[in-house]
């Protein structure tokens, strides 16, 4: 199925549903602003999205103290399908109407899957709580709207790879977003969205489509230029502490070069 089919399937559940989605969101918004949608996708085709994803052997892992995943942004070295997805998401019209839901003008997707694309997660894999990097790669635009498509089926919320919202910090209970088969949720970006995913404490794989849309104005008057900044989670104080100074070294970096010291690799690097 191309990306034009898959686009129009999700444009007319994001309609039926619009009012819907757009209290959830305005409800949410003072703190992090938030929807989630249930059976984007006939199941049939999530089915096969799923079908086709990648091993955690074809993937880039990422472990350090910060998060513990796998990532995929070459998109030409997997299944066309799961392409096809991803740049649905990126249909504009799909672009203005999330955009509509969320009460944000002149939202811009992300063509080089700058931090997003395809994720995975295995047992005892985590993302610790985090503020996503401010703007796009070049640091042109600001990143304002995280989508997140789960298609591993019969995920149970107690497996964790729940995606949690911490909106009144980390001395208070997080939001869980169950990360349930066939479900998109969608959150704010911004200097207060702290957000994390829980442990997996599964044997299993939670699999993720994932796209990030941005716009020339931030979502706070207040919002400043920030790289990806990771705390611990409330348990851990000495990883907190530890993650605190690694943010500082690291925007401190950035002072001086503005990309930083290397390039982040995790783009989709298309044939000229």
């Amino acid at each position: 199925m191309k990306r034009e089919a898959i686009a129009q399937l999700i444009l007319e559940k994001l309609e039926q549903n619009k009012e819907v989605l757009q209290n959830q969101f305005n409800l949410s918004k003072e703190g992090i602003g938030y929807f989630f949608l249930d059976d984007l996708l006939p199941e049939s085709l999530a089915m096969e999205i799923y079908s086709v994803f990648p091993k955690p052997q074809e993937m880039v892992l990422k472990k350090s103290i910060r998060e513990n995943k796998y990532v995929a942004a070459q998109m030409n070295h997997y299944n066309p399908l799961l392409e096809e997805v991803i740049y649905a998401f990126q249909d504009k019209r799909i672009v203005k109407l999330v955009g509509e839901i969320c009460g944000i003008e002149q939202t811009l997707p992300d063509d080089n899957l700058y931090a997003g694309g395809l994720s995975l997660m295995a047992h005892k894999q985590f993302l610790n709580p985090h503020l996503d990097n401010s703007h796009d790669k070049d640091r042109n635009l600001w990143r304002v709207l995280n989508l997140l498509y789960y298609v591993t089926p019969n995920w149970e919320e107690s497996y964790g790879g729940n995606l949690e919202l911490w909106p009144e910090g980390l001395n208070h209970k997080q939001i869980t977003i169950h990360s349930k088969f066939n479900r998109l949720a969608v959150m704010a970006t911004h200097n207060y969205s702290l957000h994390s995913v829980s442990p997996v404490v599964y044997q299993g794989e939670r699999c993720c489509v994932s796209n990030y849309y941005f716009s020339e104005k931030s979502l706070l008057e207040s919002a400043n230029f920030h790289v990806t900044s990771f705390r611990g989670r409330p348990e851990n104080k000495l990883t907190d502490l530890v993650l605190q100074c690694d943010t500082w070294l690291r925007m401190n970096i950035r002072k001086v070069f503005k990309k930083g010291i290397k390039e982040n690799p995790h783009v989709y690097k298309k044939d000229k």
